[in-house]
């Protein structure tokens, strides 16, 4: 999800700061090229966390108490210096979530810069309700997914882990096709 939203941030990037290039910028195959490279960087990611943690050797039992395997309670049920190998793969996670962090935030830098430029103010909300929606998205599964991770443990409680879990791994997905069909007039008419 979070390397598609980045795509999506490219896409509103190219939109609004490169307008007349846009056409060729996001070719049908460029959209292509890019969902492939966020489906498969996500799968791989998913294949390197599931190989990995199939691996890991435990001693505390198997219930994990979460509405499914977070990698983190599942960590707390090893019993092996194993886990040293996640944890090696939590800080690449790291690493990629921050990268994907800083380009969604360059690209915004650029989007407001160019969007504060331009004369009227018809244009200035019409480049903002373009770029507001998927702000929105990638605000809620960075909030919950912080609030999820970062937490105190003096926080933590098995039903707080679940609504936090389901919060940022169905939530934002459920709502992206919602949040962009919004400035769809059609859909705007059926809902009034």
């Amino acid at each position: 999800e979070y390397f598609v939203l980045t795509v999506m941030a490219y896409d509103r990037y190219v939109a609004i700061c490169k307008p007349l290039h846009y056409g060729t910028m996001m070719s049908s195959r460029a959209c292509v090229k890019m969902a492939a490279a966020a489906w498969s960087t996500g799968f791989l990611y998913a294949l390197l966390h599931t190989a990995n943690t199939f691996s890991i050797p435990l001693c505390q039992g198997n219930v994990v108490e979460q509405f499914f395997c977070e990698i983190t309670q599942i960590l707390k049920l090893s019993c092996s210096h194993a886990y040293l190998r996640e944890l090696g793969l939590i800080v690449i996670s790291i690493c990629l979530v921050f990268g994907c962090f800083v380009f969604i935030v360059l690209s915004y830098v650029q989007i407001f810069t160019v969007v504060l430029r331009i004369p009227s103010e018809q244009g200035r909300h019409k480049a903002f309700s373009m770029c507001l929606p998927h702000l929105a998205v990638v605000s809620l599964f960075i909030s919950s997914a912080i609030f999820a991770y970062l937490k105190p443990s003096s926080l933590s409680s098995p039903v707080l882990d679940l609504v936090v879990a389901v919060l940022y791994s169905v939530v934002p997905p459920t709502v992206n096709p919602l949040i962009y069909s919004m400035r769809n007039k059609e859909l705007k008419d059926a809902l009034k």
